[in-house]
């Protein structure tokens, strides 16, 4: 077993054994049936919570003179407003996944427009959000933050790892670390729905706005094609939106007051998902050592704080919850973590360490990683600290 303990988590991912993770009536039977169950009323109460913090952030922007002199007031609003609109990314999330209502033609409704206003195709992503918690870690089939293989075959492995990791020394870890933030937090969004970046061999060079060729059509099978086609219509039309208020009042009101807070929302999002699912001490699975339980408690939950998970549903604190079961809503998923936590200790995965150093840390040692035959796991490799595996 591995005796590094590079984060939070002290080593605790690499001890937890196939017995230790509980099966789905296991994890069942210490929730109460009424925490799987959403609750329209209540769901739109925090979808009107976010929209009336949005709309203040939104009325304090329309204070602010738009002229050169303010960009630095105009830099804080949109760390504010996109921190503050990241509360509906979360909600369309959830009704991507069935946990806003027992009325799903709302629930698309809902999700379909806050998802296209933030440029995201709705459609699309549920079908790839889907595939990626069906193989959460899955060094083949996950579809979402699939690192690079020492000594992959290309078949069931990226390649790459090696040249990754030269890559890395060559640079040091400091810069090596840099570049990974700038590269995840800038274009990481962007160059997952546009080519399917960080997703495993298994899909190719997808497109989350072009379900046929010349783009892999591997994640889009029958009907999702023209759902694919039906989620550009909402991103369209937000553009051409875009474009008539750009004619009307001019370029910087809309950079100013749309497109940075969205691309600080952007950054969330990939903050999100990558603390969400890759760590110093989380291993990768093989087909052969994976199943949906040990992946979905291979995901990491982390202490966000008050204000954040005020803001964001608690997407970051109860991930745990969500990715065994995705129809339980954010605000039933904070109370059933505290019940799996107490009753599934070993193989709760918290990782206490402030958000940060967390996000510092995986950027600097999260390199590539390496099958351990022994076990069927992939692990962590870095240029800066020597691995010693104890078996």
């Amino acid at each position: 077993m591995s005796n590094i303990k590079f984060s939070g988590l002290k080593g605790q991912a690499l001890e937890i054994d196939h017995e230790d993770i509980p099966s789905i009536k296991e994890f069942r039977d210490v929730i109460p049936d009424q925490y799987f169950k959403s609750n329209t009323k209540t769901s739109l109460s925090y979808l009107s919570q976010s929209a009336l913090i949005q709309s203040i952030v939104f009325a304090i922007g329309l204070s602010i003179p738009f002229t050169s002199k303010m960009i630095p007031i105009w830099i804080i609003y949109s760390l504010i407003s996109g921190t503050t609109a990241m509360g509906f990314w979360v909600i369309a999330h959830e009704c991507g996944h069935g946990a806003f209502s027992e009325n799903k033609s709302l629930e698309t409704i809902t999700g379909y427009l806050l998802h296209s206003l933030l440029l995201v195709p709705y459609f699309s992503w549920q079908r790839s959000h889907a595939v990626h918690h069906r193989f959460t870690n899955n060094i083949t089939n996950g579809e979402t933050h699939v690192p690079l293989v020492i000594e992959g075959n290309g078949v069931t492995e990226k390649v790459g790892g090696e040249k990754e990791l030269r890559f890395s020394h060559s640079l040091g870890k400091k810069n090596y670390g840099i570049l990974q933030v700038l590269l995840h937090l800038i274009f990481g969004w962007p160059a997952y729905l546009l080519t399917g970046s960080t997703g495993g061999v298994k899909y190719g060079t997808s497109n989350h706005f072009w379900p046929i060729e010349p783009f892999s059509k591997a994640l889009w099978p029958s009907i999702w094609t023209k759902k694919v086609w039906l989620s550009d219509i909402g991103v369209a039309t937000t553009l051409l939106g875009i474009f008539y208020l750009v004619f009307k009042f001019g370029i910087f009101p809309v950079i100013a007051m749309y497109i940075g807070p969205l691309l600080v929302v952007n950054c969330w999002l990939v903050v999100y998902t990558w603390l969400h699912h890759t760590d110093s001490d989380v291993p990768h699975l093989s087909n052969k050592d994976f199943d949906y339980m040990r992946g979905a408690f291979l995901s990491i939950d982390r202490p966000y704080g008050k204000i954040l998970n005020f803001l964001h549903h608690n997407i970051g604190s109860s991930h745990v919850v969500h990715h065994v079961s995705p129809t339980i809503p954010h605000y039933h998923a904070k109370k059933a973590t505290v019940l799996i936590k107490k009753a599934f200790k070993k193989a709760y995965l918290f990782n206490p360490d402030p958000i940060p150093k967390a996000l510092w840390n995986i950027a600097c040692n999260c390199v590539a990683v390496k099958s351990d035959k022994n076990s069927e796991r992939y692990l962590w490799q870095s240029s800066y600290k020597k691995r010693k595996i104890k078996m």
